[in-house]
C-alpha cells in the first residue's frame, strides 16, 4: 500500500511505538509527530465517548498544525468494574490492577480519528475488545511486575509483549488492544484514496 502521487502526507499523532509498529506493520508511509493535547482538560465521561474525545483533540492538534495532511489520532484504555485503568504508577499499583483483572474478563476501548482540516474531513469511533485473563498466581503476578513491562501500560499488560501469557482470549480486534483497529483504520484510508492497493 502507498498514497498515491503528490497525495496528501499522512500523519500518526501519536508517540506510541505500538501504534507506529501497527501502520508499519500494515505496509503504510507516515510521519509521526505526537501531539501535546492536555489530556486533563477532557471531562470524564462514558468510556466509549470520552476515549473517542481525546484521540479527536489529538487528531484536530496535529492537523490544524498540517493542514493538508491526513491525520490519525488514537487513545486506549482499559476498563472494568465502572473503573478506567490508566498506567500504573508503582509496583503496587501494577499489582493492584494484575490482581483485579485475574481471571476475569475486562474491556479494551480505543477511540481513533481520521482528519483532514484543509477540507474540513473527519471521521472518528470507538471499538471494544472483550479481554479473558487467565486466573493468576502471585508468583506470576510479582514474576511480570519485576520485567517491567507494565509501567507504561494501560491496565499494567501488554498483549503484544511478555504479557501475551496473562491473556486466556478475546473476543474482538486484537490490534484493537495493542492500541490502533488497524482493519477499521486501512479500509477508511483506502476508501478515502488515502492510500492505494498496488501490484
Amino acid at each position: 500500500m502507498k498514497k498515491p502521487a503528490n497525495g496528501p502526507e499522512l500523519i500518526l499523532a501519536s508517540k506510541s511505538p505500538r501504534r507506529r509498529y501497527l501502520l508499519k506493520q500494515a505496509g503504510l508511509k507516515f510521519s509521526v509527530i505526537p501531539s501535546s493535547f492536555d489530556e486533563s482538560s477532557v471531562t470524564l465521561s462514558s468510556p466509549d465517548v470520552y476515549v473517542r474525545q481525546l484521540a479527536e483533540n489529538k487528531a484536530r492538534d496535529i492537523s490544524e498544525q498540517y493542514p493538508d495532511s491526513w491525520v490519525i489520532g488514537a487513545d486506549t484504555i482499559v476498563f472494568i468494574d465502572g473503573t478506567i485503568l490508566g498506567k500504573p504508577g508503582s509496583q503496587a499499583d501494577a499489582r493492584a490492577m494484575l490482581k483485579n483483572l485475574s481471571g476475569r474478563t475486562h474491556q479494551v476501548l480505543t477511540g481513533y480519528c481520521i482528519c483532514r482540516h484543509r477540507t474540513g474531513s473527519r471521521f472518528s469511533e470507538t471499538l471494544k475488545t472483550d479481554v479473558c485473563f487467565k486466573k493468576l498466581t502471585d508468583r506470576e503476578i510479582d514474576w511480570y511486575i519485576s520485567s517491567g513491562e507494565p509501567f507504561d501500560k494501560a491496565g499494567a499488560y501488554a498483549i503484544q509483549g511478555i504479557g501475551t501469557f496473562l491473556v486466556k482470549r478475546i473476543n474482538g480486534s486484537y490490534t484493537n488492544v495493542v492500541g490502533l483497529p488497524v482493519c477499521e483504520v486501512v479500509e477508511f484510508l483506502i476508501n478515502e484514496k488515502v492510500i492505494e492497493l498496488t501490484s
